[in-house]
């Protein structure tokens, strides 16, 4: 009897091992392959850049320029995500229609009123989101950044623009992994607030696909930086990109210049989808 216990034992440690080691083989299935070729659209906008997406389903990573993906930048507007999910689970803002009165501060003329979550995270007003981290305060910021693990979790410089410019920096790498715990409501927050953002996230919703996204553009020493991120949802498929273009800073004084940088976020991303017929537009 005692020996059948024996054998058992040994058997059922047996199989762990082999089940841990097929496991370990799965993970590292992960097959990855890279575009080089994605240059052309980058060189059609004249800015530098990188780009990487993920297929949930399939575990496959396609990226372009490889050395950049870990490189971190500013997040600058892209951080209105994470910030939104502050808002919410610390009360300081309701729900996506929950408004805060401008400061009669003139900027431009979409900014230029009073916004609630939605219409400022689709029309990144700044002076919300300024208004809304000064409300949650620098302890209340500094632990739910901690606690989200985002980017190099530096808020130093001021509670209303460090993402701007200030401590805060964030790689391709890492806001693929923060998007991909956003979709897979892994991140520390409530299903509602995650729901919430979700919600105001989308930016196109189609009978055959859904984006949800958010642009940024900030500076970095003297270039500019700009942010294209979010998902695809084809029906059950889910693709996750990234998109950080950069240019001199000095060469976006010129008029063209500028409106090439600002189109190249989203359409290098919108031609890349389209190159991989994930979408069809």
């Amino acid at each position: 009897m005692r020996e059948k216990k024996l054998v058992t034992k040994h058997l059922l440690k047996t199989c762990l091992i082999l089940l841990v080691l097929i496991l370990s083989g799965c993970e590292e299935k992960q097959v990855k392959k890279e575009r080089n070729d994605f240059k052309k659209y980058y060189d059609q906008f004249q800015v530098d850049g990188s780009f990487i997406l993920f297929d949930e389903n399939n575990n496959f990573t396609i990226f372009y320029n490889k050395e950049q993906l870990k490189q971190q930048f500013s997040p600058a507007s892209t951080f209105k995500i994470l910030n939104s999910l502050i808002g919410l689970e610390t009360g300081v803002i309701k729900d996506e229609e929950f408004i805060i009165p401008w400061d009669s501060i003139v900027r431009n003329p979409v900014w230029d009123k009073d916004h609630d979550l939605k219409s400022a995270f689709s029309n990144s007003v700044v002076w919300y989101y300024q208004e809304l981290a000064r409300r949650v305060g620098e302890e209340k910021m500094i632990f739910w950044i901690n606690k989200a693990n985002y980017g190099n979790k530096d808020i130093s410089g001021s509670i209303d623009s460090f993402w701007l410019t200030g401590g805060l920096l964030i790689s391709p790498e890492q806001q693929l992994e923060f998007l991909r715990r956003l979709h897979a409501n892994s991140l520390p927050f409530s299903k509602r607030s995650t729901d919430i953002v979700k919600k105001i996230m989308v930016v196109k919703d189609t009978l055959d696909y859904k984006i949800s996204a958010k642009t940024g553009w900030g500076g970095h020493g003297s270039k500019d930086i700009g942010w294209y991120i979010g998902y695809v949802e084809v029906k059950s498929k889910v693709y996750f990109f990234v998109n950080c273009v950069q240019s001199e800073s000095d060469k976006l004084n010129d008029v063209e210049n500028a409106k090439r940088f600002d189109q190249a976020r989203k359409e290098i991303v919108y031609l890349i989808l389209n190159d991989l017929d994930i979408i069809k537009d």
